[in-house]
């Protein structure tokens, strides 16, 4: 064999080793966080948070029903629960009682967006998706994004397809507050 053959079978063994890294990493992205797991039931997911400080969960008044059929929201929020945690605010959203939706707000004071982009891409690969504000890993059932300035969102997306077009969760008071500010420019 020419030293030419070699090489071209050598580089292309290297690119199918990253390529099947890559997909090995895309295909392991993690299905929520601290134990809570995207397609648990409202209990699983109550319980969890009852037995995780970092969260600020209070129970039953943290859980709301939103507009539309079988929909629950369960908001937590370390901060105004005085607990020292990397999280500040959490939501879990339901469809038919199983959960679909993980959003995270990191505390800032505590953790910075460098930080958390710089370990997703050493545990699971680049991103599928980067832009100025947000950065998406996925695979065929779920996606992970890291979004600025600095919320970790879990999404199953069988589960968002089926409910896209349904969805009627209402901007929180800063994102109206901010689309208002970003009118007047």
């Amino acid at each position: 064999m020419t030293f030419f053959k070699k090489f071209r079978l050598s580089f292309t063994a290297v690119l199918l080793f990253f390529a099947s890294c890559l997909i090995f990493a895309q295909s392991q992205l993690p299905d929520g966080y601290a134990r809570i797991r995207l397609g648990m039931s409202v209990d699983e997911v109550k319980d969890l948070l009852q037995k995780n400080p970092a969260f600020g969960y209070h129970g039953d008044r943290d859980v709301s029903l939103l507009p539309g059929e079988n929909r629950i929201l369960i908001e937590t929020d370390a901060k105004a629960g005085h607990v020292d945690s990397f999280l500040d605010r959490c939501w879990f959203q339901f469809y038919e009682d199983r959960l679909f939706i993980i959003t995270i707000n990191l505390n800032k004071e505590k953790i910075d967006h460098y930080s958390i982009f710089t370990t997703l891409c050493k545990k699971y690969g680049n991103p599928g998706f980067l832009n100025p504000e947000k950065s998406v890993w996925e695979n065929d059932s779920l996606s992970m994004s890291l979004e600025r300035p600095l919320t970790l969102k879990y999404t199953d997306k069988t589960v968002l397809k089926k409910t896209s077009g349904q969805q009627n969760v209402e901007d929180s008071v800063p994102e109206m507050t901010a689309k208002m500010f970003l009118d007047t420019l």
